[in-house]
């Protein structure tokens, strides 16, 4: 697996894991990442991936 690391500004207020979602969310919509593997780069479960996708 890659890690990229890139920087946001102090004035974005998110949190790394709701980033670390959001990211595996759009991957996954695009279709470049399964179900699986967006779960594993938001650090969840597949269920708990799947059911915060439904929010």
């Amino acid at each position: 697996m890659r890690t990229i690391q890139f920087q946001i500004p102090d004035s974005v207020d998110i949190k790394d894991h709701d980033l670390s979602m959001i990211i595996a969310a759009k991957l996954y919509e695009d279709g470049k990442l399964s179900t699986g593997q967006a779960a594993q780069i938001a650090g969840l479960s597949k269920r708990a991936f799947i059911e915060l996708l439904g929010r």
